[in-house]
């Protein structure tokens, strides 16, 4: 643990608070790069509308957290608690939320390039709007989501459960991969969206 980076990490949250409550009048908006939040207690802090790539949120405890139109490419949120988080508005391509508690989290309007949600629990999140780019949800919890109007395009779905997915008449389902990276079974299209539709109204058969 250094303090010292520590101190001016807590400083740089203090003023993007500051800056989140004057409108941009006071402050600074917090940009940081390759930084480890683990030894942070981020509860007071506000992390919406900042610029955090490549950071490491593994592990933590960030229920409710707002991270409205930021951006937090490349950074890593495994085994992280998200319950209810807000990502409205977010860029989260290259992001990494493998084996995350994300139950009830928005991603709607959210950029998702490359988005790892292996393991991830997504139980009645809000995905509207959203762009999926070769995202991994392999494995994953998608039970009772809402998809309407996102775009679906080489999205890995291989024993992820969907029963109750809602919204995929509305979506923009252009592929899906129900295999692996290294074996794929595409699908397109309207095969693509009936295959989505089957397995959301029984995954159990």
């Amino acid at each position: 643990m250094n303090e010292h980076r520590d101190e001016k990490l807590i400083q740089s949250l203090k003023s993007h608070k500051i800056w989140i409550e004057t409108v941009g009048r006071e402050g600074k908006k917090l940009a940081v790069d390759e930084v480890d939040f683990r030894d942070i207690d981020l509860a007071d802090y506000p992390l919406d509308q900042a610029y955090i790539t490549a950071c490491v949120f593994n592990g933590m405890n960030l229920v409710k957290k707002d991270m409205y139109a930021s951006v937090v490419c490349s950074s890593t949120f495994e085994d992280a608690n998200l319950e209810s988080a807000d990502f409205y508005k977010a860029d989260v391509s290259y992001a990494n939320f493998t084996n995350a508690n994300l139950q009830n989290a928005r991603f709607a309007r959210s950029d998702c390039i490359e988005t790892i949600f292996n393991k991830a629990d997504l139980r009645n999140a809000k995905l509207v709007g959203a762009l999926f780019d070769q995202v991994d949800f392999r494995n994953a919890n998608l039970q009772n989501t809402d998809v309407s109007t996102s775009t679906f395009e080489e999205v890995l779905l291989q024993a992820a459960q969907l029963e109750g997915m809602r919204g995929l008449e509305e979506a923009f389902i252009k592929s899906i991969n129900i295999g692996t990276p290294e074996q794929p079974i595409i699908l397109k299209g309207e095969d693509a969206r009936q295959w989505l539709i089957i397995n959301s109204t029984d995954n159990s058969k």
